[in-house]
C-alpha cells in the first residue's frame, strides 16, 4: 500500500466534494476570531478519518505538526480549546447543507 494514501484521500475530498469550500462558508457566533470557521473545524473531520478517539489525541497530533502536509505552508492550526468552543456555536444548518451536498455528489458520481 502506498504511504501517502491519506494525503491523496484529503486531496480527493477537497477537489471532488469541495469540502474545504463548504466549511469556509460556515458561520459561528464568535467575535473577532483569529481563525476562520473553516480553519477551526477542518482538523475534526481529518481526525474522524484517521480514527482519533478524543480531542486530547487530536491536540497531541496538532502540537506535533502531524497535519502539516495537509494544510498550506504557514497556516497555523488552532488549539483544541478553540475547536471545542467553535463547535459549540457553529451553524448546524450549514453543516446539514454540506452533508446533503456530499451525499448528492457521491450518488451522482456512483460511489454507492
Amino acid at each position: 500500500m502506498r504511504k501517502n494514501y491519506f494525503e491523496k484521500l484529503v486531496r480527493y475530498m477537497k477537489n471532488v466534494y469541495h469540502f474545504e469550500r463548504g466549511l469556509n462558508k460556515l458561520s459561528d457566533g464568535r467575535t473577532n476570531p483569529t481563525y476562520t470557521t473553516g480553519q477551526v473545524i477542518l482538523p475534526v473531520p481529518f481526525g474522524f478519518l484517521i480514527r482519533i478517539k478524543s480531542f486530547n489525541e487530536l491536540n497531541f497530533m496538532i502540537k506535533n505538526n502531524e497535519f502539516s502536509k495537509l494544510f498550506p505552508r504557514g497556516m497555523k492550526l488552532p488549539q483544541v480549546d478553540t475547536i471545542r468552543d467553535t463547535l459549540k456555536v457553529v451553524d448546524i444548518e450549514g453543516l446539514k447543507q454540506i452533508n446533503l451536498y456530499i451525499i448528492k455528489k457521491a450518488v451522482e458520481n456512483k460511489v454507492f
